[in-house]
């Protein structure tokens, strides 16, 4: 029998004298060192003050039931291993020893070979014994750091969130949980951008690939629905191997520094993000000058109009792109007024029936018969309508599954205190985050063919009206905007802003 580690003490505890003097001497004669008694007792005195590193004990002891002496040995002394020797044939006790907390039974007569098995079983169970122990104090140590680590990670003020390669949240701070909710193990684009995707360019996708950080600017949404910009760090975090397992992503929230910047920094942008579509509609308009000038040296009628829509196309994208840059560099009042809720609308319909109808839109218009007066500022809110329901036909025209009859419904009615206006199409719809950024500045879903200013112009009209904008839309299924407008613009609104005096006139260049 070979010996297994340095304390070898052992001590045999039984009432039956001669086992114990025959047992005694086989494990003597195999280099342990071995004490014998017969009652509980002087065994527990004897551990107590020795430790020896096993117990072989019988089942019947002289003062007491061997199962209940096992019992406060491992309750008293849980790192020493206790093997019992059981009557042949019992396996009942020795289950009840097993359960009790001993490491190995052996039963009478005692086979050399099944006792230096246990005894090897109960050194290998005590050395795991001992690494626990110091598992346990390094853990302990660990929770310590772990404690100061996750207060720091607490308390930083930015958004810190950990995800795997399947872009789930392992982790994440107060400071996200707050404003982006709890949501452990969820995937973090449908969390903060509502998508049902992973986003292009996505930072933690680059890291798991490069194994670099990255640093992306981007609008995430927060749960109440507030919109953020955010600029975002990404660092790998990896395992004893040293392979990237998860990333940790840190965003800052620079809304404020962006809505600081002043407005020369932005009209640049803006400048810059349009200069594409401006050499777009020039390229355009000198194409359909020199179709017109050919039309008319041939005296081709056909050519000749075909050309002219273009070259009036062209100049109605550029009016509207004049407009929306002066409405947003310069900040101005309203010029409200009294004006007929019906009139006003006709007017509106009659600006966008002939473009819709033009491109074989259904264009539908459904108005309450209410005479009654609301006070806007008309040709704003005119503008802001006109920039919807042009939005509208650009939807059905951009569809392209183009296997429906496309239609539009413009919808006036009243309710109590508000006007409100409905602008539903059957096009191509939009999912939850082209919603959220339909009216962030620069956004556009038309790609080149759209400057981002349209729908943000719209929203702060309706939004320096005291009113509202809400959409209702599915991918392939339509949108529809509902603009809600007080009826009576609020004090605060009207302070300092002179009335403009209703005429017929005015209301005609609405």
């Amino acid at each position: 029998m070979t010996q297994i580690e340095k304390n070898n003490n052992i001590l045999l505890v039984d009432k039956d004298k001669e086992l114990c003097n025959a047992l005694g001497k086989y494990l003597d004669r195999c280099g342990y060192n071995i004490t014998k008694t017969e009652s509980s007792r002087s065994a527990l005195s004897f551990i107590s003050k020795n430790r020896p590193s096993i117990v072989i004990s019988g089942t019947q002891l002289q003062d007491v039931d061997g199962v209940d002496f096992l019992g406060k040995v491992k309750c008293n002394f849980p790192e020493i291993q206790v093997i019992m020797i059981v009557d042949q044939g019992d396996l009942d006790t020795g289950l009840t020893c097993l359960r009790s907390g001993a490491s190995d039974y052996i039963s009478k007569p005692i086979n050399s070979g099944a006792l230096e098995v246990a005894l090897q079983r109960a050194y290998e169970r005590r050395k795991i014994c001992f690494k626990f122990k110091n598992y346990e104090a390094s853990l302990e140590l660990a929770n310590k750091n772990k404690a100061l680590f996750q207060q720091l990670f607490d308390e930083v003020p930015c958004y810190i969130s950990i995800q795997d390669r399947n872009f789930r949240l392992t982790g994440a701070n107060k400071q996200f949980k707050k404003d982006f909710g709890d949501h452990i193990g969820s995937y973090c684009y449908e969390i903060y951008k509502h998508r049902t995707e992973p986003c292009r360019g996505c930072p933690v996708r680059a890291t798991f690939q490069d194994e670099i950080p990255y640093q992306t600017e981007e609008v995430v949404t927060s749960q109440h629905g507030e919109q953020y910009n955010v600029l975002t760090w990404t660092a790998p975090l990896r395992d004893d191997t040293g392979e990237i397992t998860q990333v940790m992503e840190m965003s800052t929230n620079i809304t404020q520094i962006r809505k600081l910047q002043s407005r020369l920094t932005t009209l640049g942008l803006l400048l810059g993000s349009m200069s594409h579509g401006i050499r777009g509609i020039l390229t355009a308009l000198d194409g359909g000058i020199y179709r017109l000038e050919k039309g008319l040296e041939k005296e081709n009628q056909k050519q000749t109009y075909d050309a002219l829509e273009v070259v009036k196309n062209m100049i109605h994208r550029i009016s509207s792109m004049v407009i929306d840059i002066l409405y947003y560099t310069k900040e101005r009042g309203l010029n409200w007024t009294h004006v007929n809720v019906m009139d006003f609308s006709n007017q509106v319909a009659a600006l966008i029936k002939p473009k819709a109808e033009k491109h074989n839109i259904k264009f539908v218009y459904e108005f309450d018969h209410s005479r009654s007066l609301f006070e806007i500022d008309p040709g704003t809110i005119s503008s802001a309508l006109v920039s919807i329901l042009e939005n509208s036909i650009d939807a059905c025209l951009y569809d392209k599954s183009k296997d429906k009859s496309y239609k539009i419904i413009f919808r006036v009615h009243e309710t109590e205190g508000h006007t409100i206006f409905e602008a539903r199409d059957n096009g191509m719809g939009m999912d939850r985050e082209t919603q959220e950024n339909l009216f962030s500045l620069f956004f556009s879903s038309k790609g080149h063919r759209g400057t981002g200013l349209g729908l943000f112009v719209a929203n702060q009209i309706v939004e320096q009206h005291g009113g509202s904008i809400e959409i209702d839309s599915e991918p392939k299924q339509g949108s529809c905007f509902t603009i809600k407008l007080p009826k009576v613009l609020p004090k605060e609104i009207k302070n300092g802003i002179n009335k403009q005096e209703t005429t017929e006139t005015e209301l005609q260049k609405c």
